[in-house]
């Protein structure tokens, strides 16, 4: 494709909201995704510890 302007690549023909809001949308995955891990892993750990100490 060929555009004319910076307007018409991010309009992307009228598809703009759609493909630019999935981009946004998957690089917020992307960041959570690590984070969100790391504080479930960080949680099992602790109750893994927890449940050591009562037995």
């Amino acid at each position: 494709m060929n555009w004319g302007s910076a307007g018409e690549f991010f309009a992307m023909g009228g598809y703009g909201l759609y493909v630019w809001g999935s981009y946004i949308a998957c690089a917020l995955l992307m960041v959570l995704e690590p984070i969100l891990t790391a504080r479930r892993h960080a949680r099992a750990r602790r109750e893994a510890a927890h449940l050591n100490e009562e037995s």
